[in-house]
């Protein structure tokens, strides 16, 4: 089995995806190690040689701060913290995102500045290694001191305590380790503040919502250009000389993609006895290509942060520094995450307009969709199901990033509320594919209702394939099953 090596690099998205989706097995290089190595032991001698009081690692935690914890209670201490704050509740999160938490918390461990034995982060790689998967709840992060109670619930794994999911199994987790021979591992000074700190619940969702809007945007200019040549749309819109004229980037992109999908449509070329599009058709390069321009600015903040170091304090053994900090706050991914919720939503939104009129009887399409509507209802309800989702979005929307609440006795009196950002996101996100899934079923409806004529080489493929899942509706039949199999195909 191939091996990746965590060595200090710098990760893009494209590379942090290629770890996660190639199973491969991930391990420290011997650069990381090296680095590790010489925090950890500049960390010990520090306290062994000093009197010094440094938060969280012979203090108490948050508000407890100028609270100092006795030389021989070092280790206990970090074993209580993450005791202690695991509060989690609610849904468990999903084997994906946990995967990447592992990965995200051990890239930035590695970095050198957290001051963990290197035991630590090789626990956390066995366990991504073998498929062990920490239960982590949806509730419990303000996303400001780090994402502290999820992140607990992934450090109680590694000390061999709490659940597991093991080959789809929860169980817990001393059986699962026993069951592999594995150890748990014991916390040392500021390990357990190292593992709880950060910002790894946000940027695990945040990695899997931009690879996921990415994949949305895509599937969406495809969708909607199926849906143009269905409806007899105008090309016009998308010429490259009016949309220069914006000069916005994502618009541009956009447009020329749409031109060059439909390039060799007979549909495209069919003469048209109207003069203007309503916005769905018309405006979709201005439209689609504002939620790509968001999507390109969250991974860059996305990409930041997989690079960061988040935890506290961080340690310098070069400038013998140790400071305490708040590179754990998780403003920067809960706006981010918000925003990214809000573009996401509006590709949902435009494509259930296309959806409407789809549906709608107009274009010398039939009554949703059907050949003999009255007697069936064809596609109705199928827009009511995406009418549903894209309100549930825009409640979804709200940002959680314009809220705090003080907490730990008001030393937390700003809190980036991040955490519940990124949960709505994911449910975003969901309902999205659906929306899209569902213009896919109406527009390669719609489309056969135009035969002959063909639509562009590019399209003709896709519905080409998918038709071998989701085949033409004569009559009614339950279409919730090819909702599904629409979503799936696109987003396999």
């Amino acid at each position: 089995m191939e091996t990746h090596y965590i060595n200090n690099q710098h990760y893009t998205l494209e590379e942090f995806e290629k770890v996660i989706d190639s199973n491969c097995r991930v391990e420290l290089g011997d650069s990381a190690k090296e680095a590790v190595e010489k925090c950890y032991q500049y960390l010990h001698q520090k306290l062994s040689s000093e009197n010094q009081v440094i938060y969280g690692i012979n203090t108490g935690f948050g508000s407890l701060c100028d609270t100092v914890v006795g030389d021989h209670e070092l280790d206990q201490l970090q074993l209580n913290l993450v005791r202690s704050h695991a509060c989690g509740v609610g849904e468990t999160i999903s084997d994906e995102i946990t995967k990447r938490i592992l990965l995200l918390k051990a890239i930035g461990l590695s970095r050198g500045h957290s001051g963990v034995h290197l035991e630590t982060i090789e626990q956390i790689l066995f366990f991504y290694n073998e498929g062990i998967i920490p239960v982590i709840y949806e509730l419990g992060s303000l996303g400001a001191s780090g994402d502290l109670a999820p992140l607990a619930h992934m450090s109680l794994s590694l000390i061999g305590e709490g659940e597991v999911f093991y080959k789809g199994t929860r169980r817990p987790t001393p059986d699962v380790l026993t069951e592999l021979e594995r150890a748990p591992i014991s916390l040392h000074a500021k390990e357990g503040l190292a593992l709880l700190n950060g910002t790894q619940f946000m940027s695990a969702f945040l990695s899997y919502a931009v690879s996921s809007g990415l994949d949305i945007l895509n599937c969406s200019n495809d969708v909607a250009s199926i849906s143009i040549d269905a409806l007899g749309g105008l090309l016009t819109p998308f010429q490259r000389n009016v949309n220069e004229l914006r000069n916005q980037s994502g618009q541009m992109e956009v447009a020329d993609y749409i031109l060059n999908r439909l390039v060799d449509s007979e549909m495209a070329k069919e003469k048209k006895s109207h003069v203007q599009d309503p916005y769905s058709l018309r405006c979709i390069p201005q439209i689609h290509g504002a939620s790509l321009d968001v999507i390109n600015y969250c991974k860059s903040i996305l990409e930041n942060e997989i690079n960061a170091v988040t935890d506290n304090p961080t340690i310098f053994p070069e400038s013998d520094e140790i400071i305490s900090a708040g590179n754990f706050h998780g403003q920067p991914l809960a706006l981010s995450l918000d925003f990214l919720a809000i573009a996401l939503a509006e590709l949902g939104s435009n494509s259930e307009r296309r959806t409407y009129k789809l549906i709608s009887g107009d274009r010398g399409l039939p009554d949703f969709l059907v050949k003999n509507p009255g007697l069936n209802s064809g596609l109705m309800i199928a827009q009511y199901s995406c009418a549903s989702m894209v309100s549930q979005n825009k409640q979804l929307c709200t940002p959680a990033s314009v809220d705090t609440i003080d907490s730990s006795n008001g030393q937390e009196d700003h809190v980036s509320m991040g955490a519940n950002a990124a949960t709505k996101l994911f449910k975003v996100i969901q309902n999205v594919k659906n929306i899209i899934g569902i213009e896919l079923l109406c527009a390669s409806q719609a489309i056969e209702f135009k035969r002959p004529l063909r639509t562009s080489p590019d399209n003709e493929q896709l519905l080409s394939e998918y038709r071998k899942s989701v085949p033409f509706i004569d009559e009614d039949r339950i279409i919730s099953e090819d909702i599904k199999k629409s979503s799936n195909y696109l987003f396999k």
